[in-house]
């Protein structure tokens, strides 16, 4: 019995020795990480203002009528799923081509509702609904179109891109 009983605080004294070596380890680690500031802890949230001043800056490059400019604010892995195509655009090319048709209608959008969500210092969701003005190329009539509207953006190299976009024709009330 009395063997047993020092065998077993032989084990529980080494335990407690190896748990000490490691929380001074891991002590004297600690303060070295500690030091480092975490650059998404620090970094600031971007304002909604600044958020909604994104679409303000893809209404102007509509304007445009240069479906480069356009397509330079979307990231080059971007989504884009427009109002006017049934196509998903997924790459810079398609989404070139995309605004290559559509600014031949001459759309400026206004905005109705917006809903920001800003996720983190590098990331936001503007969404809502919005109506563009747009003029038949062939026949000059104008007509206003609604549409529902999804901007996801993330900040990349220090610059806001469009990651994904989704815009949709608004359905009729029901």
């Amino acid at each position: 019995m009395q063997r047993h009983i020092r065998t077993r605080a032989a084990i529980v004294t080494v335990a407690l020795v190896a748990a000490g070596a490691v929380t001074v380890g891991v002590s004297q680690a600690a303060p070295e990480q500690q030091s480092k500031p975490s650059a998404t802890k620090h970094a600031k949230k971007a304002s909604k203002a600044e958020i909604a001043a994104l679409f303000d800056g893809w209404n102007a490059a509509l304007q445009t009528g240069d479906s480069k400019k356009v397509a330079a604010r979307y990231a080059s892995d971007a989504v884009l799923l427009p109002t006017a195509s049934p196509k998903i655009r997924t790459n810079h090319a398609e989404i070139v081509d995309y605004f290559d048709h559509f600014l031949l209608n001459k759309p400026k959008g206004t905005k109705i509702k917006s809903v920001i969500n800003v996720l983190d210092s590098n990331s936001a969701i503007d969404a809502g609904l919005y109506v563009f003005n747009l003029t038949d190329p062939k026949t000059g009539e104008k007509k206003n179109v609604e549409a529902r509207y999804t901007y996801e953006y993330e900040k990349r190299g220090g610059k806001w891109l469009i990651v994904n976009h989704h815009s949709s024709v608004l359905p009729a009330a029901g």
